[in-house]
């Protein structure tokens, strides 16, 4: 099959990669190369990266779109809307990270997380100009459990690998899909006060937070990265932080957490404890 290929991160290089494998990828379209990271330097997206290792031809727009004949399109979290004009000539499937109708938009494996859902997983559905709402031709599922964003979001990107190569692979598939059923959400976009702990929140919540990997909070006005938390049953007042023996805790509204691992401000990832020692903390500090 001739395929168009729209993708952007690095958890969709799994389905670029699978379908180059057994497939005609005419063409891969992916956001535009970009600062990354620290710094001023510009670096293609970990999909442009991945089609130019395969010898695929690339672009960073749709308009490369008018001028190629393809079968069908596969899209993995391009990081925009494809306009009605371009789906009436070129269906696509959509390859999503979340049990739609629960989690519509961009950040459904985070919100999975941030909501307690006990499990996600994928569909492959067929493109609508409407956001994430066409019916489904292939779905999988997994446990959340403990998993990290990172972890949650590659177990994902390999089932999708699989579940888009199945259906390309099935004509049935292909021609009988099933609609969405169930109460709707939207998982809108992440925003730094996502990532923000507060002392307000419960043990349970906070660990989710940290399960995003970007979960913070301030003490003496310095930002520290909890990278690594577990609960505890150390006293701790909420919003404080403190050190007893090898190990530090931080409060929260119904309890505490210990910090295994951190990044201070400006410094490398460290223990909780290793922080600790370096900060010369005279006792018990809080944090906001």
């Amino acid at each position: 099959m001739r395929l168009v290929f729209l993708g952007t991160p690095a958890a969709a290089v799994a389905s670029l990669e699978a379908l180059a494998a057994q497939h005609d990828v005419a063409l891969v379209i992916t956001q535009p190369d970009r600062r990354r990271g620290r710094g001023n330097d510009v670096s293609a997206s970990p999909v442009k990266a991945a089609a130019l290792k395969w010898g695929l031809r690339v672009a960073e727009s749709l308009e490369a779109l008018d001028d190629v004949e393809v079968d069908r399109g596969v899209v993995v979290a391009y990081g925009a809307m494809i306009p009605a004009s371009t789906l009436a000539r070129i269906p696509m499937l959509n390859v999503h990270f979340s049990l739609l109708p629960r989690w519509r938009g961009a950040a459904p494996v985070e919100r999975a997380i941030l909501a307690g859902d006990e499990e996600t997983g994928v569909g492959i559905i067929s493109l609508e100009p409407t956001l994430d709402t066409g019916p489904l031709h292939a779905e999988g599922r997994t446990p959340i459990d403990e998993k990290t964003a990172s972890e949650l979001i590659d177990e994902l990107a390999r089932m999708g690998a699989r579940l888009v190569s199945e259906v390309l692979a099935s004509e049935e598939l292909l021609a009988n899909p099933w609609p969405q059923r169930g109460e709707s959400t939207y998982a809108a976009k992440l925003t730094p006060e996502t990532f923000h702990l507060t002392s307000q929140m419960s043990v349970s919540q906070a660990r989710r937070v940290v399960r995003l990997e970007r979960a913070y909070f301030k003490v003496q006005g310095q930002r520290l990265r909890v990278l690594r938390a577990q609960p505890h049953d150390e006293v701790v007042a909420p919003g404080t932080v403190l050190s007893r023996g090898e190990a530090v805790y931080a409060g929260f509204a119904d309890g505490s957490i210990e910090l295994t691992w951190v990044q201070p401000e400006g410094s490398r990832t460290m223990s909780g404890a290793a922080w600790w020692a370096g900060a010369r903390f005279a006792g018990p500090v809080t944090w906001d």
